[in-house]
Order: structure tokens, then C-alpha cells, then sequence
């Protein structure tokens, strides 16, 4: 047929995605293998896995999996399309004690981090997933942080981050990350809450696609302080600061107490919620959505998704570990590099909006929002 190439649609090139095998002890192998199992993920993207192919070959054949063709390359600019790619970030030979936490296993962690970041900086990747790894046994004077969040933030400069617990349930951030408890309720200032607000509004624009995002948060004390009877936190600080957000244009609201807040329906009025601390915010969502979770990092100027489980010791090399959390890390990476190519088109452009081919519902979607409103969104 005369011009017949014009009615095909162009194939979408795969997203380079590198993956980083965490410890490798764990069950981080396994649940990156299974995941890339099914063909089919390489239409959607091109995996470069960081670490020792000897040793993902050791733990595929303890686990019986079927045999996979890594092509060895030794960076990603080298990845090829349609295979799964392997970078040797350990060149040296490691003994695999399964379920068990080593030094060796840290510093090899270390080093496929290391080399994943180093590519993911060039340029030579589009986004990070990263294995879990033993946030002891990884301790060293190369790695001194309290994990993959603040580890990113250094490597990349970020002022500040967010890490983002993400599911089809809900998305949640928690104020003071990786911080002793004892140590919360003073790091709970007004400057604080505003950036942690800022990166969340921010993320849910250009990372989610959600043009005016709702933003609950939750109170520090028990019945959120309960009119300064049970602690004065929400008063003096959380309560004037959710109002000067609220003003500068945020639709945040609280504080909530947490408790009730996810137990009731409150929950499926807002896009992310913000809790004051770890186990405040991680308990809930673990429990509701342990299996798909995925820990996202909002506020680098990459993409870095994670299971949301960790090394699982007492499940290695058993093959009863779930690949579903790493299998939706993947996902939403790919999910959040779509989401943010769009948004920086139209804020580049937004006249071209009206041109913009929208291939799927999604999108379409996506751009029925923005003409409806002409207003631009608001990033602080």
C-alpha cells in the first residue's frame, strides 16, 4: 500500500532500567530473576543488572528457575534491546551463605550500587531499582547512611527527599525517615514539614500525574494531641504550618490522628498522606499492601523505586519469595518516567498540548485535565 508506513505507529523504545542485586544472601536474586521471567517485560524495558552473574547463576540454579542468557556488557550505553543485560560491578569471587548477614555480601552490595548510580548520573539509564540490601552489613567508610534514600540524596545532591511508600491503595511519606523515635518530636519544625509538603506536592504533580493533589497529615500524638492534652506538637507547630501551606496554594489538611485515619474512609479522599515517623506511616501501609508495595524516592532529579520488603533472610533459597513488590517497582518506574516526560513537555510547551498524540487512556486522560483547566500547576 502507498505510503503505508504512514497509519503504523513508531514501537516505543524500551526504558533502560538498571538493577542493582542488593545482598546477595538475601532474596533480592530471586525476586529479580522471577521478574524477568516473563518475556514480555522487555518490550518495556531494557534491564542492566548490577553484580556478580556467577552468583545470580548460583542462586537461579538453587532455586531451579529456568536458565537465563545475560549478555555481558560493561556499561549500560553497551545494553542491548530485547535481552537481559549484565553488568560485572564484582569482579571477585563471592561466597553465597544464604540467610545469612556477612560482611562480604555488604561490600558487594556497595559495589553494584556504586556502579549503577555511576551509569544512572551518565545518563546512560533511565531509572534505578534497587535489590534490598542489610543497612548493617553494608556499613562502611564508603557507605555511611541509613540506606538507599540518603545514600541517593548525597550521590545526587538533593537538598531534600521523600521516601514514598507506594501502592494501588495508597501513597505515603514519612517526615523523619530513618530517625531514632526518641529523636522525632524535636525534629518536627515548621521548615521541615514544609519541604517534606513541597516534595510530596511536587512528586504527586510531575511523577503521579495528579494536577491538584489532596495531602492529609497525621498528628504526632496520640488522638493528634487531642487539643494540646496529650502533647503540644500539633498546636504549636503541625496545625500553623498545614495553614501556611494551605495558603501558599497546597490542598493539605490535618492533622489527622493515626489511628483512626486508616481505619476509616478518611484515607480514600486524598493522594498521599505524610506521617510524622517510620513505623507511624510504614506499619499501616506493610499491612495493607506489604505484597505490591514499592518504595519510591521523591525529590532526586532520577528515578529510584525499591520492594518495599527488605532482605528476608529466612526466606532465601527456599523459591517461596514473592516477586510482586519488585515486579511493581519496575512498573512504577516506568510509570514515573512517563509521567514526567509529559508534564515537562506541556510546561515546556504548552501550546503543544493540543498536538500531543495520546496513545493510550491514560494519557488521553492526562490531557483531557490539562485542557480543561488552563491553569498551570503550581510547583513550590
Amino acid at each position: 500500500m502507498e505510503n503505508e508506513t504512514e497509519y503504523q505507529h513508531e514501537k516505543i523504545k524500551p526504558l533502560r532500567i538498571g538493577i542493582t542485586q542488593g545482598d546477595v544472601n538475601s532474596v533480592s536474586y530471586e525476586v529479580i530473576l522471577k521478574s524477568l521471567q516473563d518475556s514480555r517485560i522487555l518490550e518495556f524495558i531494557t534491564p542492566v543488572i548490577y553484580g556478580s552473574s556467577k552468583v545470580a547463576s548460583y542462586h537461579r540454579k538453587a532455586l531451579k528457575l529456568p536458565e537465563v542468557n545475560f549478555n555481558i556488557i560493561r556499561s549500560a550505553n553497551q545494553a542491548v534491546d530485547e535481552k537481559v543485560n549484565f553488568v560485572n560491578a564484582v569482579t571477585q569471587e563471592i561466597k553465597v551463605e544464604l540467610g545469612q548477614s556477612t560482611d562480604v555480601a555488604g561490600h558487594a552490595a556497595w559495589l553494584s550500587l556504586e556502579a549503577a548510580t555511576q551509569d544512572l548520573a551518565q545518563g546512560n539509564l533511565d531509572a534505578l531499582v534497587t535489590g534490598p540490601i542489610n543497612k548493617q552489613n553494608i556499613q562502611s567508610k564508603d557507605f555511611d547512611f541509613p540506606g538507599h534514600t540518603e545514600y541517593l540524596a548525597d550521590k545526587f545532591n538533593a537538598k531534600d527527599v521523600l521516601m514514598l511508600m507506594v501502592s494501588n491503595i495508597m501513597r505515603i511519606g514519612v517526615i523523619t525517615g530513618h530517625v531514632a523515635l526518641r529523636d522525632v518530636p524535636a525534629r518536627i519544625t515548621e521548615d521541615l514539614l514544609l519541604q517534606k509538603i513541597r516534595i510530596m506536592h511536587n512528586s504527586l504533580i510531575r511523577d503521579f500525574g495528579i494536577k491538584k493533589p489532596r495531602i492529609a497529615i497525621l498528628g504526632l500524638n496520640p488522638h493528634a494531641g487531642d487539643k494540646g492534652i496529650l502533647g503540644i506538637e500539633e498546636e504549636t507547630v503541625i496545625i500553623p504550618t498545614i495553614q501556611k501551606a494551605f495558603n501558599d496554594g497546597v490542598l493539605v489538611f490535618g492533622p489527622y490522628p493515626a489511628d483512626g485515619f486508616f481505619g476509616s474512609s478518611a484515607m480514600k479522599g486524598f493522594d498521599g498522606v505524610l506521617a510524622m515517623y517510620h513505623d507511624q506511616g510504614l506499619i499501616p501501609f506493610k499491612s495493607l499492601a506489604f505484597q505490591s508495595g514499592v518504595n519510591f524516592t521523591a525529590g532526586l532529579p532520577v528515578i529510584r523505586t525499591s520492594p518495599a520488603h527488605g532482605t528476608a533472610y529466612e526466606l532465601a533459597g527456599k523459591n517461596i519469595a514473592s516477586e510482586e513488590s519488585f515486579r511493581e517497582a519496575i512498573y512504577l518506574a516506568i510509570d514515573v518516567h512517563r509521567n514526567r516526560m509529559f508534564f515537562d513537555e506541556i510546561t515546556a510547551n504548552p501550546l503543544k498540548v493540543s498536538s500531543l498524540d495520546a496513545d493510550n487512556d491514560t494519557d488521553k486522560n492526562a490531557l483531557k485535565a490539562f485542557k480543561d483547566d488552563s491553569e498551570e500547576p503550581l510547583l513550590l
